[in-house]
């Protein structure tokens, strides 16, 4: 029996391959191997031979043994996403010779966790399916270079050393899978995914599928999505490699590569889901792209709220009028990112879901043209259906118009849209047509879409709402409080409160005050107080840096950064806001406090002073606001989060460090 050893590439607990926080690995995709909890950032070579990758972010390394066995050294998980400051120090480069247990790289251990990532070290024999029989680890506690495992090899595994060159050992297996697919003239473009090299073929007539599936090489033939799909298992990359190299790089594409990977893993976890796993899933998944396509502009929006606060405080002292330009100047600078909110998120949304992020920052650009927002705001109404207002036409179709600006949803569901239809239009589409006919067709089909069937959805759910509202809030105050109070911002998130707001403004331009808004008010104390709660309890830098911003802007009356940013993002802190927020609307209701303003949170006291003499509802406003902040700050902080909620978010498969290979 033929026998070698993998050295360990650091110090700390060794621990099962199936243990690690990245189903890439812990499913055995890349191969077996084994994971390390490093106590020490010294990395050294398992394995003498050659250096065969280098990661341009610094985060991977592979080798090539004397043996042939090949080896990937991976520093952390989802540390590719650090790539702009990377945590490590590699000293060898591509095709340099190493001795097993010599230094190779330095891992910044302390500023991988301050960046809220993992620090676990994997290592994986990426040719297990030809070279190994069987991976045994030596799990415990290791030094950095003994032996971490024992591989059997197979018994035709050559003795003398081996080197292989990038690619050059699936060489031939590239050049006979490009002539069964049609040759290279009936290739428009190639990707690659865990499993499988996805081929965008002009004729899938021309592929012969049985002998591609007899190739040494090939587990089986997939056709799904517009996508001629050759099934590899573990070596994909490498082969995808061979394959780009004879086609040329233009045909490669690193990015869709990576998307691939992510919905590949994605669609094998899904397979071994109960339905109540799937449910789950989906939910976990639709708030991962929410939060997800919010993060990058959650620093603009916790900037902005704190300023709309700020001239807020102004107006309310009468130190500027709303008619004055400084106003008007200042209120753009705190309400335009705001405004124009479907232009990011469009373009954040379709970088999460793999779609043209410009074309769809375009259809937010649509949303919230002038002329369509007049449409939707002062627009003649010319009759109702479902209780929608008929304030436009299409081609002589009746359609409600709605206003899009401030909105999230509608852009997340149209870059999911266009997720789905980039890669039809592609496969359709010839290739010298692509770079006018694809944004052509998915700016008119989604614009549309949006506008003509998922605007007056969401119109006529947000109707329905309002309704229920009304009735509960006319059956009682203090139970209406209770439920508007710790379900209105789960209604922030889908944009359905925009059914709640003209509620209000028809209040106070007509009575010239709104218990309702009062209610909406305590939710807003109630984000800010769970969010304060985190800011003050967790210990990692990079929360602090989200968590006290998003506070002072809740607390200024814009809840988005602490919603998107934290709350919403760690799930529990978001159910302990919302029961904070129930109790505050509840005592809000029960006081029948009164608003004179629009203004809510802690900023807004003012509005709850009566012009006509200081009443209940002042001292009420305070009262629910101080219990309010208390529940929500304390069943955060004893239930709603933990550091630990921050170490084991679920992630999605670590969809960048194979791209990454393919673009180095």
């Amino acid at each position: 029996m033929k026998q070698v050893h993998l050295l360990t590439p650091v110090a700390g607990q060794l621990v099962p391959l199936e243990s690690v926080h990245d189903s890439v690995f812990s499913q055995g995709m890349m191969g077996q191997g084994f994971g390390i909890e490093p106590t020490d950032g010294q990395v050294v070579a398992p394995i003498s031979g050659k250096v065969t990758m280098v990661a341009a972010s610094l985060h991977a390394i592979g080798f090539t043994g004397n043996n042939g066995l090949e080896v990937l050294v991976h520093l952390g998980i989802d540390t590719v996403e650090l790539a702009d400051r990377p945590p490590f120090k590699v000293n060898v480069q591509v095709g340099d010779t190493v001795e097993a247990g010599e230094k190779v790289a330095m891992m910044d251990l302390a500023a991988i966790t301050s960046a809220n990532k993992d620090t676990t070290v994997i290592m994986a024999v990426t040719n297990t399916a030809d070279m190994v029989t069987k991976l045994t680890p030596e799990l415990g506690e290791v030094r950095a270079g003994v032996v971490g495992a024992v591989v059997e090899l197979k018994e035709h595994v050559a003795e003398a050393p081996v080197v292989k060159g990038k690619g050059g050992k699936y060489d031939e297996l590239a050049t006979q899978i490009i002539a069964q697919v049609g040759g290279p003239v009936n290739v428009k473009s190639v990707i690659h995914c865990i499993t499988r090299v996805r081929f965008y073929l002009k004729d899938e007539g021309q592929a012969n599928d049985e002998a591609i599936r007899n190739l040494k090489g090939v587990i089986d033939v997939a056709k799904a999505g517009g996508q001629y799909q050759v099934v590899i298992g573990p070596a994909v990359t490498d082969v995808y490699d061979a394959i780009v190299g004879q086609l040329g790089a233009g045909f490669g594409d690193a990015d869709a590569s990576a998307v691939a990977m992510e919905k590949e893993a994605n669609r094998l976890a899904w397979q071994k889901m109960t339905p109540w796993q799937k449910v789950k899933h989906g939910f976990s998944s639709l708030i991962g792209v929410i939060t997800g396509s919010m993060i990058p502009v959650i620093g603009l929006l916790a900037a902005s709220g704190i300023l709309k606060g700020i001239l807020s405080l102004l107006k309310n002292f009468n130190l500027v009028s709303a008619t004055t330009p400084t106003y008007v100047i200042i209120n753009a600078m705190g309400d335009s990112v705001f405004y124009f909110l479907p232009i990011f998120v469009g373009f954040t949304a379709a970088k999460k879901l793999g779609a043209d992020p410009v074309i769809m920052g375009i259809i937010g650009g649509v949303l919230t043209y002038p002329a369509i927002v007049s449409m939707a705001t002062t627009g003649k109404v010319t009759g109702h259906l479902l209780g929608m207002a008929i304030n436009a036409n299409f081609f002589g179709i009746p359609v409600h118009v709605a206003s899009y600006t401030y909105s999230i949803f509608p852009m997340i569901a149209g870059a999911w849209l266009a997720s789905k239809l980039e890669p039809w239009l592609k496969w359709v589409i010839p290739t010298v047509l692509r770079m006018i006919f694809v944004p052509l067709f998915e700016v008119v089909i989604i614009s549309g879409a949006i506008i003509i069937i998922l605007g007056p959805i969401i119109t006529a759910l947000s109707g329905a709402l309002a309704a229920g509202i009304v009735a509960i809030y006319k059956l009682s105050p203090a139970i209406s409080g209770l439920i508007i109070g710790g379900f209105y911002q789960v209604l922030v998130i889908f944009g359905l409160h925009w059914a709640i707001i003209p509620i209000v403004v028809n209040d106070i331009t007509t009575t010239g005050h709104s218990y309702l808004n009062a209610i909406v008010s305590a939710t807003m104390v109630a984000q800010g107080g769970a969010v304060l709660a985190i800011a003050l309890k967790s210990k990692f830098a990079n929360i602090k840096e989200l968590a006290w911003p998003a506070t002072i802007s809740a607390f200024c009356g814009v809840t988005e950064p602490a919603m998107y940013g934290i709350n919403l993002k760690y799930g529990r802190a978001f159910i302990t806001a919302s029961i904070g927020g129930a109790v505050g609307g509840f005592l809000t209701g029960l006081f029948n406090v009164n608003m004179w303003g629009f203004a809510g949170s802690l900023i807004g006291v003012t509005s709850f002073i009566n012009p006509k003499g200081l009443d209940f509802s002042f001292y009420g406003f305070l009262i629910a606001s101080a219990i309010d902040l208390i529940v929500a700050f304390t069943l955060t902080w004893m239930f709603g989060f933990s550091d630990n909620d921050v170490k084991n978010v679920k992630k999605a498969p670590e969809k960048k460090h194979l791209g990454q290979q393919v673009a180095n």
